[in-house]
């Protein structure tokens, strides 16, 4: 796995504005029984850890990345939060050290983007899930941004992002297919709901959490690869990345879909 945006450390923060900016969108409804193993898989720098292990302090939580120094950064976070139902351990989602059926519900978000092989990862991630229980999967789909004003900069900025995640192996609009690649690899009873961000300037926490901190942040990351690679020229991205910053003014409005899915291990 190839991860386009990079380990750095603005990363890293733009990680955590998004997942800060998205907690109620997406995990409101992220609950697991009293008792419950939980296995994340991909945790990266721990963003999405930190809300799983508060809404869920009755749940054994197992967090694994492939990143050592992810691993690291999650682990921290953790600590910060004073939450003591986690447990991280380095691994590879293709490799995990454990034993079948260990696991109640998997909990994985943001992860099958970054994949050659989604159908593969599902179907090993589901060699640890016992019968009858649940796998979550969030992903985001970059086809289905539009703003106000329009400006086609921003698009062809926002499609080299989406070529620089498909020449990786990845797929930066794979939000769209969740259903199809949980039935593939097996799984039943599959459940999609889209979770839309709607943001105009009634709505200044989204203003900077989500048009500025999160999605303008991470096109802006993949500027040099795009020249780099051909994709766009310096003028051409730059002019993209200040439309994208335009939408965040008093007459702007910004638009994007995640999709989240919940299936059955038969």
């Amino acid at each position: 796995m190839q991860y386009v945006h990079g380990y750095h450390r603005r990363e890293q923060t733009r990680l955590q504005d998004q997942a800060s900016t998205l907690v109620e969108l997406l995990h409101s409804d992220t609950v697991y029984p009293y008792g419950s193993r939980v296995l994340e898989a991909g945790c990266g720098v721990g963003a999405q850890t930190v809300t799983l292990a508060g809404r869920n302090p009755g749940a054994t939580i197992t967090s694994v990345d492939i990143s050592a120094d992810s691993i690291v950064e999650a682990r921290e976070k953790i600590r910060e939060a004073g939450y003591t139902n986690v447990a991280f351990e380095q691994a590879d989602i293709f490799h995990l050290p454990f034993e079948p059926e260990s696991f109640d519900h998997i909990f994985v978000c943001f992860v099958l983007e970054h994949l050659a092989q989604p159908v593969e990862a599902l179907q090993r991630l589901g060699t640890f899930l016992k019968a009858g229980g649940t796998i979550t999967v969030v992903e985001g789909d970059h086809g289905s941004t539009y703003f106000h004003p329009d400006n086609e900069s921003a698009h062809k900025a926002i499609r080299c992002q989406v070529e620089l995640q498909k020449r990786a192996g990845g797929n930066a609009n794979i939000g769209r297919e969740l259903y199809p690649l949980l039935q593939e690899a097996g799984f039943s009873s599959t459940r999609v709901s889209p979770r839309q961000v709607y943001v105009d300037a009634g709505r200044p926490e989204l203003v900077d959490g989500f048009i500025k901190n999160t999605f303008t942040a991470m096109i802006e990351g993949v500027r040099q690869s795009s020249i780099d690679a051909g994709l766009i020229d310096r003028a051409d991205f730059d002019e993209g990345i200040a439309g994208l910053y335009r939408t965040a003014e008093n007459d702007g409005v910004f638009c994007y879909t995640f999709f989240k899915a919940v299936a059955v291990k038969r």
